[in-house]
């Protein structure tokens, strides 16, 4: 098996259909010999309805397995058990509401398979609106380049390296690079990098844990690389109108504190990691509010 999809489902029918029948339609001309993949989908308890709709579409569909969860394990468990499940010798996260372009797989593979020191491949993700997905392309967060990036100096001076760290705005869109890390909605990793370095950490319920896997990547001296050959559309903001789930937003702001107190507490201050820890408190507090006043 050459490579493994993972996707995970959460009460997105439309969506998830999109992104699996993207997959099911790619290019499978791998150099002269056809591309053995499957699908792996597991759903996290969805109360909507999809996952009997999906069940219903893929049932006779050989290269689509599907995991159902009995609750919402979160979306780094629920990678998790698609990746013990996979056996591919390349293994794609994939975000549910996501579309690849037809030749994104066999590209990706294509370069993986020329590039063994890369530990994470990462593709050009765009909005719907066309505009770069910057997850797609970013820095480690440090505690200066996050204050740069909410002071938005990286868009004043997008040239600049010390303030446009955050999302690496000096790296051009349509060049391959060499980068800190990549988003989970796109990312390959070879299975040998999957049995090293343990898969996706679960203290992250969802957010931060692609950025803490690329992390740990690095550390054991793999390469992450943007793409740019590679091509996905990606409609996260399609479901952030109106009020958001309280879970979701405490979600988001726990995984910074997660990320610095694993990575970072030993590196700084005393007194920065409170400035740290007082910061993200209160931009969590402040999104609760803003949240509630929707």
């Amino acid at each position: 098996m050459d490579l493994s999809v993972i996707i995970v489902n959460y009460n997105t029918y439309e969506y998830t259909k999109n992104c699996i029948e993207s997959v099911l339609n790619a290019d499978d001309d791998l150099n002269g010999e056809r591309l053995e993949f499957e699908v792996i989908l597991v759903d996290n308890a969805s109360k909507d309805g999809s996952i009997e709709w999906l069940e219903k579409e893929y049932n006779d569909e050989p290269k689509v397995l599907i995991i159902k969860n009995d609750e919402n394990l979160g979306f780094s468990a629920a990678n998790n058990i698609g990746l013990q499940e996979a056996q591919g010798t390349y293994l794609l996260l994939l975000n549910s509401d996501t579309v690849i372009e037809p030749d994104a797989l066999v590209k990706t593979i294509g370069f993986m398979d020329n590039h063994p020191e890369c530990g994470a491949l990462g593709a050009c993700v765009r909005l719907a609106d066309g505009t770069l997905d910057h997850a797609c392309k970013r820095s480690f967060p440090t505690p200066s380049s996050s204050l740069f990036h909410m002071l938005k100096l990286d868009k004043a001076f997008p040239g600049n390296r010390t303030f446009g760290a955050y999302d690496m705005t000096w790296v051009d869109e349509d060049a391959t690079a060499e980068i800190d890390c990549t988003t989970g909605a796109y990312m390959c990793v070879s299975r040998e990098v999957y049995e090293k370095t343990g898969g996706l950490d679960e203290d992250y319920f969802m957010y931060g844990e692609d950025i803490d896997w690329c992390y740990r990547i690095k550390q054991d001296g793999y390469k992450v690389v943007y793409y740019p050959e590679i091509r996905v559309t990606h409609f996260k903001k399609g479901s952030w109108t109106g009020k958001r789930n309280p879970k979701v937003l405490d979600a988001f702001y726990d995984s910074m504190q997660i990320f610095y107190d694993k990575h970072y507490l030993n590196k700084y201050s005393a007194a920065t990691s409170a400035m740290v820890r007082s910061g993200t408190k209160m931009l969590k507090s402040a999104a609760a509010f803003r949240n509630e006043h929707k």
